[in-house]
């Protein structure tokens, strides 16, 4: 695990696993550091872009 500062076009993941996803922004939402991450699922056809919000502290940087 990587510990590279998460920001917008950073690859991160869970921590505990799934889908490599794109952050597109991180901000403070409600008290939380938050980041908004987009991903594709490869088995929908074609790939579908999905998008959730998760917090900072579950994720991790990929290195590339």
């Amino acid at each position: 695990m990587s510990d590279q500062e998460i920001k917008a076009g950073s690859v991160v993941q869970l921590k505990s696993g799934g889908p490599l996803m794109t952050v597109q922004q991180v901000a403070d939402h409600w008290g939380t550091l938050t980041a908004w991450c987009d991903w594709f699922v490869q088995d929908k056809a074609p790939w579908k872009k999905e998008h959730d919000t998760f917090p900072v502290t579950s994720l991790k940087v990929v290195d590339s």
